[in-house]
Parts: structure tokens; C-alpha cells; sequence
């Protein structure tokens, strides 16, 4: 039994990897836009529920510090909007926690920014908030959705859906973009790599 739950995982990780191949496309215009905006003092702003807030913390993290060890450089502008514990506390009991995004969202950004939402279903309340408020001033959209995109995959500007209803594959296929993204991102900042 072991065994083959194992094998089924496996399987269907290598089956959503492989797709990543047929939509490369999307990666480059990703990764250009986020190096693009950061050449020009643009910040990321990052966010998700649950495990996907752990993953937007976890890719802010490698930006501000490094992504690996041989690649000393500045640190990037990138900010998990779910590292704020008060802030997050005080939004959520005092206007509700379909806006703890999108008021942080409109008092930091501005039209040189980007936002990326990560989401396994695409409806999360405060994902789309954040979304239509970036819409609103002006700020670059970027999804990593999963379940076929939800309601976010038409707000965003760009987007990669990952074809899965599978809430740990979905995941797991989210941080390796995010790390890939991320690492093609940093060697076009310190001119190394083009994509």
C-alpha cells in the first residue's frame, strides 16, 4: 500500500513537472517582468494562505537574503504581506480577513510594483481583494493558481496554473517554479544568465 501511494505521488509530480516544459512562454514573460521592475526600483509584494503564505515567505526570504550560497549580491525588495502578524490580527478583527492583503497592498505599492498571489484554488476572498486593488492602482498582477485558476486566473496579469486539483501537488509545483523563477531572476540582476 506503501508502495504504491508512493509510486502515485511520484507519478503525478513528474506528469505536472513535465508540463511545466509546455509552458515556458509564461515563465520567460514572468521572469522578465519581475526583473524588469526590479532594475527599476519596482518591490515585489507577495502573498497566500496557509501553506502558500509559508511559500510567499519562503521565496521573500531568498530574495532579501540570497537564493545560494555562490551568489552574494544585494538584497531585492520582495515582502510576504503575511509576515505582519499585528497588522494581519488587527485587519482581520477589525474589517475582516478578505482585506488582510489589500490594505497593506494600498498603503506600500505603488505602479512600479508587482504582486504575486499563490493560491491552489484561485477564490480565496483576500487573494481577489488583492488582486482588484492592485488593478486599481496600477500594479503588475502575477498568479501561481491551481484547480484551474479559480476566480483570480482572470484578474491576474500574468498567470501559471498548475493542472492539478491535488492541494499538496499544486504546492510542491508552486515552490519549484517560485525557486526556478526566482534563480533565473537573480543571475539577470547580476548579469550573468539570460534566460
Amino acid at each position: 500500500m506503501l508502495n504504491y501511494k508512493l509510486k502515485s505521488y511520484i507519478s503525478e509530480n513528474i506528469k505536472l513537472k513535465k508540463d511545466i516544459l509546455k509552458k515556458v512562454n509564461i515563465l520567460k514573460n514572468i521572469k522578465s517582468e519581475i526583473s524588469s521592475r526590479l532594475q527599476n526600483k519596482g518591490k515585489v509584494y507577495i502573498c497566500g494562505n496557509g501553506g502558500s503564505a509559508a511559500d510567499a515567505q519562503h521565496l521573500a526570504a531568498e530574495f532579501v537574503v540570497r537564493l545560494r550560497p555562490n551568489k552574494n549580491r544585494d538584497p531585492y525588495p520582495v515582502v510576504a504581506l503575511a509576515m505582519d502578524i499585528s497588522t494581519l490580527t488587527a485587519c482581520a478583527n477589525d474589517y475582516g480577513y478578505k482585506y488582510v492583503f489589500s490594505r497593506p497592498l494600498k498603503a506600500l505599492a505603488t505602479e512600479k510594483d508587482i504582486l504575486i498571489v499563490i493560491s491552489t484554488s484561485g477564490n480565496s476572498g483576500n487573494i481577489i481583494n488583492a488582486l482588484k486593488e492592485a488593478k486599481k492602482m496600477g500594479v503588475f498582477t502575477i498568479g501561481f493558481l491551481g484547480s484551474g485558476g479559480g476566480k483570480a486566473k482572470k484578474l491576474c496579469n500574468l498567470k501559471y496554473v498548475v493542472n492539478s486539483r491535488n492541494v499538496a501537488r499544486i504546492q510542491e509545483t508552486h515552490i519549484f517554479l517560485g525557486h526556478f523563477i526566482f534563480e533565473m531572476v537573480e543571475d539577470d540582476l547580476i548579469k550573468k544568465y539570460k534566460f
